[in-house]
């Protein structure tokens, strides 16, 4: 098969046929295609294609109750499990904003959605699946034993597509529209005088698109009384820590499409090989630490004083993920994150990237 050959969907159910225990991003990525692609081969075989209306699907997501949301990038897998609630709608930014599922959402992004029905023993699981433009899963929702299935039904009726095909036309990540602006080179000046001039970490995006800079450049250059690099050995530390002290903090994965958040304590962390995970009530977390570049500690002035967060940037200069100490709009920042991530091990600047 040629790179230029994409596997026909009969081929597709074959190849998962013979690997029934391999992921399915791992044996799309085997295959040369992307998820969604893979997904899409089973249209009319326990899958559905819907139509990807997100803020139809936030508001119809709370009837179906509790439910687990999984929101990944190529490095991390963030599983919350709650109820939709508290939602928020918009055609260029919706929200979650629920005790649980806490979502910041960017709805020109999502491009493809299924209804997956998947046979598990005696059972069936049930999941709502999204994908960028390329193919990329942006978010997906799984079904629970104490979901209302006559919800998740009545909902996926509301979403059906009139294209039940096999198939779907995705592009090449290159030509999608990239969330990270192009790095350049900026004036520091100007770049420090408008980061000292931040009154909310939410102002911090659009200071980066106003210098046409990239969130990994500005921490690059705006210098170490805002910026740090930590050894990469330090997020096992913090995470030791956090589960130690009872320090709750705020945990930000996000894709294209969608950022996903868990505020709180953590309580069972647990490296498995290259992983290291989160086995919580109700929230999961594995992170891949092999994929973690560059670790960074970062001070961002607000009008309730400074906050810090830890950024791990993969090799690409991505960010995979990061972390804040938990806090409410207008309280200060807690005392016990803060000593916590002003003590990590750094790197000496001469020796950063």
């Amino acid at each position: 098969m040629t790179a230029l050959v994409k596997p026909a969907p009969s081929e597709i159910i074959k190849a998962r046929a013979e690997n029934p225990k391999m992921r399915e991003r791992d044996l799309a990525a085997q295959l040369g295609i992307s998820e969604a692609e893979f997904v899409a081969a089973f249209v009319g075989e326990g899958v559905t294609c819907i139509e990807p209306r997100v803020n139809d699907v936030l508001n119809g997501l709370e009837a179906v109750g509790e439910v687990m949301a999984l929101t990944r990038n190529e490095s991390a897998v963030h599983e919350k499990i709650g109820i939709y609630d508290k939602v928020v709608t918009g055609n260029h930014n919706a929200m979650v904003l629920g005790e649980q599922i806490d979502l910041r959402i960017f709805p020109k992004i999502w491009a493809h959605g299924f209804a997956v029905e998947k046979r598990d023993g005696d059972g069936v699981r049930h999941s709502l699946q999204f994908f960028d433009e390329t193919g990329e899963a942006v978010h997906k929702v799984h079904l629970r034993p104490a979901s209302n299935l006559y919800a998740y039904q009545k909902l996926v009726a509301e979403l059906v597509s009139a294209d039940q095909s096999q198939s779907v036309r995705t592009v090449p990540l290159a030509t999608a529209n990239d969330d990270n602006a192009p790095e350049d080179t900026a004036n520091i000046d100007d770049l420090r005088d408008r980061w000292s001039r931040l009154t909310d970490v939410h102002q911090f995006f659009g200071m980066l698109k106003a210098l046409k800079l990239s969130r990994h450049e500005a921490i690059r250059m705006v210098g170490q009384d805002y910026a740090w690099p930590l050894d990469v050995d330090a997020l096992t530390a913090m995470f030791n820590h956090a589960v130690q002290d009872q320090i709750p903090i705020m945990c930000f994965v996000g894709n294209r499409g969608c950022i996903q958040i868990h505020s709180g304590p953590i309580q069972n962390v647990k490296p498995m090989g290259p992983w290291i995970n989160i086995f919580d009530e109700t929230f999961h977390l594995h992170l891949r630490l092999d994929h973690i570049q560059e670790l960074w500690a970062v001070r961002k002035p607000t009008k309730d004083g400074h906050v810090t967060s830890l950024e791990a940037y993969d090799a690409d200069r991505k960010m995979i993920i990061q972390f804040f100490g938990k806090r409410h709009e207008g309280q200060d920042e807690r005392g016990d994150w803060r000593f916590l991530a002003e003590n990590l091990p750094r790197v000496p600047r001469s020796t950063a990237a």
